[in-house]
């Protein structure tokens, strides 16, 4: 396992390496020059120059691939260009409430997800599985920018239940008021998908050969799908949870905005809007070296939901 976990970790220099490139050269050499997006389009040429020159974009290109290298192992990417706020404090406070919206809807699309597919594999082939499927298309089919206008128009202005805007410093009073409504959009948005393929790991599994040894050897329905069948999915729907676990971060980012959310995703969508490169650049790393970490925790889970998988 230690030799696994170092290996794991010695490959993962070269992967952000590789990432570190690739975002250098799309802001750098692609994204046109900042200092000209900050002066604005009638500013005086010496501006602009005093500009590059305090950005430090007026360096060589090998300098500048240097310090954001730096910047990376460091993690210290400056001053937003836009606020002069420091990215490292933009991180540290806008965190939270991301967290707040982004932990609750990972864990219910994921455990609502295996449930409902659990149960709906269990009656496959019924009317019942037949109608949830087409139920589960149709809501696959549909933007998620309409279920979030829908919810806040049924359940914030019509029902009145819950607040369609707003963010408090209490984070408990945040988590019971202002974030089961972004969270049911989310939820309500995954559980299509995740239900369908869910579905298909549990069917897949009932084919096996152990399946029918169990049942031969007098164990209930209900003993097949969650000792074993259960059991036996858990990797391929790890496997997902790993590849759909970033994706639920940038999710946060539409949330956010219609919601009012001050989290690191309306925080990224404004940075876009100004131009601000620290901050995109430090949130793409970020995704970047989180999504490899997620991966290798995954690879470690395997282990425990399958004592027969070996590490070479």
């Amino acid at each position: 396992m230690a030799s696994f976990l170092l290996r794991r970790l010695w490959q993962m220099i070269p992967t952000l390496a590789g990432v570190m490139i690739l975002i250098f050269v799309l802001f750098n050499l692609v994204g046109g020059d900042p200092a000209e997006q900050l002066a604005g389009l009638i500013a005086d040429p010496v501006r602009v120059e005093e500009i590059r020159a305090s950005l430090g974009v007026d360096r060589p290109w090998w300098a500048q691939l240097g310090l954001f290298a730096q910047q990376v192992v460091t993690f210290d990417f400056g001053r937003s260009w836009a606020t002069n706020e420091e990215v490292r404090h933009i991180f540290l406070t806008r965190i939270g409430p991301t967290l707040t919206i982004m932990l609750p809807v990972l864990l219910l699309e994921t455990v609502l997800g295996v449930l409902l597919a659990l149960a709906v594999a269990y009656v496959r082939g019924s009317l019942t599985d037949r109608g949830i499927m087409i139920l589960c298309t149709v809501a696959m089919s549909i933007s998620f920018l309409v279920y979030i206008i829908v919810f806040q128009y049924l359940f914030g202005f019509q029902l009145g239940w819950l607040p369609v805007q707003g963010w408090s410093d209490d984070p408990l009073r945040n988590l019971l008021v202002y974030a089961p409504l972004p969270v049911l959009c989310a939820v309500a948005v995954s559980l299509g998908p995740q239900i369908r393929l869910y579905r298909s790991f549990f069917l897949e599994e009932l084919d096996q050969d152990y399946v029918r040894t169990a049942r031969a050897k007098g164990l209930s329905e209900h003993t097949v799908m969650l000792r074993h069948v259960l059991r036996n999915a858990l990797i391929p729907i790890l496997t997902n949870v790993a590849i759909h676990l970033p994706g639920v971060f940038v999710g946060s980012f539409l949330l956010e905005k219609f919601f009012s959310i001050p989290g690191l995703g309306r925080e990224v969508i404004t940075a876009v809007e100004r131009s601000d490169f620290p901050v995109i650049k430090a949130v793409t790393v970020s995704l970047a070296l989180l999504t490899m970490l997620i991966n290798l925790l995954v690879d470690v889970l395997y282990r425990a939901a399958d004592p027969r998988v070996t590490y070479k």
